[in-house]
């Protein structure tokens, strides 16, 4: 399941992509116009955003570098949704892909697979975890620091694991809600802090390898050489 933001500022067309993305399984935003689209970006990272080249405020070249420039949606996948006529219009604009209307859902389902498999990195989830000092054996759910072995809860296990595979990306505190806890009616931000502050009081030297970005979220440090 992808989380997809649609903006669109026609209001049946958001509709539909909302319904039939989540008939497909997919957790859906709508925006009518660019700027409610970056604040809802801003506050949930989604991971890919299927945008209309013919938004009232803002180009699709816009929208991008509004993207890339906020630290917390740096790198997501923008699908520029236009008509035949519109392609010089997003030349060089920085969108990931294009899709021609009139489109068909699977089409959509297609262009967005696509441009996941790009943006994630590749993870073997078979393979050890070897970071500096920190190593992880996947298919016992055993961590190490420095050839000690310590005791993580499976909450805490899943978050370190999760911010690896993701490292040097920004998750927000409310995409670890979604991708690590399941949002439910009794968790909220602050419990991602108190495991993060537990789960780094375990990983003892390796605590820096998991870094506060202020205002947003936690992200994992790109190198075992690089420093929060």
């Amino acid at each position: 399941m992808a989380r997809v933001l649609v903006i669109d500022d026609d209001r049946e067309s958001r509709e539909v992509l909302e319904e039939q993305l989540r008939r497909s399984g997919h957790g859906v935003q709508t925006a009518q116009n660019a700027s409610e689209g970056m604040r809802m970006a801003r506050e949930r990272r989604p991971d890919v955003v299927l945008l209309d080249a013919e938004l009232p405020d803002m180009t699709p070249a816009g929208v991008c570098r509004a993207l890339e420039g906020e630290m917390s949606t740096r790198g997501v996948p923008v699908i520029a949704m236009l008509a035949v006529d519109q392609q010089e219009v997003v030349g060089g604009a920085g969108v990931t892909d294009v899709i021609g209307k009139p489109f068909s859902m699977r089409e959509v389902i297609s262009h967005i697979e696509s441009a996941l498999q790009r943006a994630r990195p590749s993870v073997d989830p078979t393979k050890p975890i070897e970071f500096g000092v920190l190593r992880v054996d996947r298919d016992e759910q055993r961590v190490w620091i420095a050839g000690q072995e310590v005791t993580l809860t499976p909450l805490e296990y899943k978050l370190l694991v999760t911010l690896h595979d993701r490292r040097d990306q920004v998750q927000s505190r409310d995409t670890l809600l979604s991708d690590v806890w399941g949002i439910s009616a009794d968790v909220t931000t602050r419990t991602v802090d108190t495991h993060v502050k537990r789960l780094r009081s375990k990983l003892n030297e390796a605590a820096d390898y998991v870094q506060t970005v202020r205002g947003i979220g936690y992200r994992f440090a790109a190198s075992p050489d690089q420093h929060g």
